[in-house]
This record gives structure tokens, C-alpha cells and sequence, in this order.
């Protein structure tokens, strides 16, 4: 297995600040990248990115001696909107496979389902212009139910949405098993601990291991 390393790199752009974690050796002649574009789910919030789902996924890669760097650019906090003000400033380095986990905070407050979808698929649609072979990941959310059942369907559809009009492989529910689940979230019942994540990562792995040979 390959040694691991984490490599952070802060950059100011128009009054955010992107915490960009590239995991994993990094070496000079890795030939694919894979990028996770997300929110605090992705980060790691709470477990540290060195915990994430993204790090594990890692791990897999450099057990099976596959040549990919993952990249952790998952900011906590994050809308659909955020990303889609950020993601001109990831396409600067090519992207093999590209994984979207955003829209959580847009359910959690209640935003228009129109404006996620369309956030989603321009973020979607611009890594597919930059790069037009890259493989196209999109992880699916739900909303909390106190927002009521029209808003709540609407918002589990519109992943599907996304995925359908863009050529995105979906990912249903990236929180399956997860979501809801006390003992597999931290205390404030929202972000997954580090027993969460690595069924997260397991979930992940499932979808991506597919792509890893196209």
C-alpha cells in the first residue's frame, strides 16, 4: 500500500476561503485524478478529512494498487450555489472522475428545488465542457421531513433529475444507512461519525468501482 499523506492548500476567491485536500501520495506520475466536490458531509466534519469517506476511498485505491489521486473539495457549509461559484477554479486541474455531493444545505433551508436542480446540472455541464471524458458522479440527498411532503418528494427527485439530463451516474442516497441513524452520527445528529463514513465509503465504492475501468 501506498503511504499516506495529506496535502491542504488554502486559497482566497472572492471572499471564500476553499480548503482543498488532495489525499493520498500525490506522486508525480499519477495518471487520474478523482475529485469530491461537496459540502461538510464531504469535508469530514466532525471526524477530520483524514476520517472522510473520500480518504477511505484512498485507501481502496492504493490497496488495490490503482494509480488515482483523490481530491477533497468539500467545504463545509456549502450550497449548489457556492459550488457552482467555486467549480471554474477546480477545473484548473484535470479531472478523471468527478463526484458532486452539494444540495444538502439547499434542502436544509428550504431553498427552491428549481434553483438546486439548475445550480446541480451547470456545475455538472461545465466539467463536462472542460473535460468531456471525465466520469460524472452525482450523490443524492434527502430533505428533512419538517419541510412537508411535496417539498420533500421534490427534492428526492430532483437528483434523478440531474442525473438524467446531465449522464451523471447516480448515487440514490449517499447517507444510506447512515442517515437518521444515532449511533452512526456525531451529536448533532446530522454529520456522520467515523463509523458512518466508512459505510458511507462502502456505499461510495460501490457505484465507483465501475468507472474505476472506463
Amino acid at each position: 500500500m501506498k503511504s499516506f499523506k495529506q496535502f491542504v492548500s488554502l486559497s482566497q476567491r472572492s471572499g471564500w476561503v476553499l480548503a482543498l485536500v488532495a489525499l493520498g501520495t500525490f506522486p508525480s506520475h499519477a495518471s487520474k485524478t478523482i475529485v469530491f466536490m461537496g459540502d461538510s458531509i464531504t469535508a469530514g466534519y466532525g471526524v477530520g478529512a483524514d476520517l472522510a469517506f473520500p480518504a477511505l476511498i484512498q485507501e481502496k485505491l492504493d490497496a488495490l494498487g490503482l494509480d488515482f489521486t483523490v481530491m477533497n473539495a468539500g467545504v463545509s457549509g456549502e450550497t449548489s450555489a457556492g459550488g457552482l461559484n467555486r467549480i471554474n477554479w477546480l477545473l484548473k486541474r484535470p479531472i478523471d472522475i468527478f463526484v458532486l455531493e452539494l444540495g444538502a444545505n439547499d434542502g436544509l433551508r428550504g431553498q427552491q428545488v428549481d434553483s438546486t436542480r439548475a445550480n446541480l446540472i451547470a456545475i455538472l455541464n461545465r466539467v463536462r465542457a472542460e473535460y468531456p471524458k471525465a466520469r460524472l458522479v452525482l450523490a443524492g440527498m434527502r430533505a428533512p421531513p419538517n419541510l412537508g411532503p411535496d417539498y420533500t418528494e421534490a427534492f428526492r427527485s430532483l437528483f434523478k433529475e440531474v442525473a438524467q439530463e446531465t449522464g451523471a451516474h447516480l448515487i440514490p442516497f449517499i447517507l444510506e444507512g447512515v442517515g437518521g441513524v444515532e449511533a452512526l452520527n456525531i451529536a448533532d445528529g446530522i454529520h456522520p461519525n467515523r463509523e458512518g463514513h466508512a459505510i458511507m465509503a462502502e456505499v461510495v465504492w460501490t457505484h465507483l468501482e465501475p468507472l474505476l475501468q472506463e
